[in-house]
């Protein structure tokens, strides 16, 4: 694993850390291929039940780092495509991915970092925390996020953040419905846990993974194809290991097997 990542496993949890403290965990493309090799990883274990992204210092993520707004600047269109590539890829594997993804957002989170943490399921921060994407206010544009923050917040609220390129505080930040909560710093660290303890041991991982198949998809569907499509995965739930135990369960009173599991306490790499 890349020195530019940390991960961490606390049984069914992994914490993947952004390592670059120095550059406030700005966003480069080797960070981008160290986290998209490190949620691979975690996509292959079946004990993980739930991912927690955080940045180590004081920042979430800055964005792009000096060096690479340099080399965009410099490099040709298909250099700055394949950058671009890049990214989208990481973004999109982390919407897509099987496992619930929690951002843990330590400190300001900004351009990029901002969006690495918008695409998360959940994206708890620091109440001094600042976000935001002031792309614009560079002459750039915010292509690869505006994708996802117009399915998460809609029109009116994407255009007041994307064309203004403002900072929020992390509490104007929920409100928007950006990130999911803002706390107070001293207690981000319990209460990240808590969420990603109750999404592991409270949930199917099973029905969590087709849930965010779905809500990726549902999105781009007409009305007649999305309930088309809603009607197939019903079905096809009906018939899966997890929900025949967990019937099984509620019948018989008893508590479905991903509650019944021991603990098993990892550590770290």
């Amino acid at each position: 694993m890349s020195s530019l990542v940390q991960t961490a496993t606390d049984g069914p949890v992994r914490t993947i850390t952004l390592n670059r403290p120095d550059k406030r965990n700005a966003l480069n493309a080797e960070l981008v291929s160290a986290l998209k090799a490190a949620l691979r990883e975690a996509e292959e274990d079946e004990a993980l039940r739930a991912i927690v992204l955080t940045g180590a210092g004081s920042a979430f993520s800055a964005g792009a780092d000096l060096s690479s707004l340099r080399a965009m600047r410099d490099a040709g269109p298909t250099e700055n495509q394949n950058d671009s590539r890049h990214l989208a890829e990481l973004f999109r594997q982390i919407y897509q991915h099987s496992k619930p993804v929690i951002a843990k957002i330590n400190g300001h989170a900004i351009g990029g970092g901002c969006g690495l943490a918008a695409v998360c399921d959940f994206s708890y921060a620091a109440t001094e925390a600042r976000l935001g994407f002031t792309e614009v206010r560079i002459g750039f544009v915010p292509a690869i996020v505006m994708v996802f923050l117009r399915r998460k917040l809609g029109e009116t609220q994407t255009r007041d953040l994307l064309l203004r390129g403002r900072l929020l505080e992390a509490t104007q930040a929920a409100d928007l419905g950006m990130i999911t909560t803002a706390v107070p710093n001293s207690e981000l660290a319990e209460r990240v846990d808590a969420l990603a303890q109750e999404l592991a041991r409270e949930t199917s991982g099973s029905a969590v993974a087709l849930t965010k198949q779905m809500l990726a998809r549902v999105p781009g569907m007409g009305l007649d194809e999305a309930l088309d499509y809603a009607v197939q995965m019903n079905a096809f739930a009906r018939g899966t290991d997890d929900c025949q135990a967990g019937i099984d369960a509620f019948l018989n009173d008893e508590p479905p097997p991903w509650k019944r599991g021991g603990d098993d306490d990892r550590g770290t790499s």
